[in-house]
């Protein structure tokens, strides 16, 4: 990493060492001093202490959960302990909308009907294409996400097959029947 100081002086910015940056609650987030060893740190919304990293290399990553606790650290050194939050998802969880239960599903999304035939699809990309069909299984309507759109889409009350997004993942809500 460049350190703050260097970035200063090729700037024309004049300051004194030690140089030090606190964010608006006065926690630190950076500091330097004239022998070159720097720290930064970052923190959430709550002003719990995330992320920690130093010149001698040395980081640690924190999570906590909605009442500060730490749910989940990780070091330069390979200490672990809890789960990260990106780990867990909600694939398989089921939300409800309007009185109709749907499964929570993770990018890439593929969903086929019961004959086999894929009605929609979508990747990490932002790509998607949805397909319907006739009753004999012959493609009805196509879009996709470039705006190509071809046949007559059925108007269905429902939001099978919709995307939603949790916690920055995206999932494909699918129907349960009761």
């Amino acid at each position: 990493m460049k350190k703050l100081s260097d970035t200063l002086k090729e700037m024309g910015v004049e300051f004194t060492f030690p140089i030090e940056i606190e964010n608006e609650a006065g926690k630190e987030t950076h500091f330097e001093d004239s022998d070159g060893y720097w720290r930064k740190s970052e923190y959430d919304s709550e002003g719990n202490e995330t992320y920690y990293e130093n010149s001698d290399g040395y980081w640690f990553k924190r999570e906590y959960d909605s009442e500060g606790n730490e749910t989940y650290y990780e070091n330069s050194y390979g200490h672990k302990t809890g789960t990260p939050r990106s780990a867990n998802t909600c694939e398989g969880k089921v939300v409800e909308v309007d009185g109709v239960k749907y499964e929570l599903k993770t990018i890439p999304i593929e969903i086929k009907n019961e004959a086999g035939k894929e009605t929609y699809y979508e990747n990490s990309n932002g790509y998607w294409f949805k397909r319907e069909y006739d009753a004999a299984g012959k493609e009805t309507y196509y879009e996709n996400s470039y705006g190509l759109k071809t046949g007559t889409p059925r108007s269905a009350k429902t939001c099978e097959g919709k995307v939603v997004e949790v916690d920055g993942v995206k999932y494909e809500l699918k129907t349960i029947n009761n």
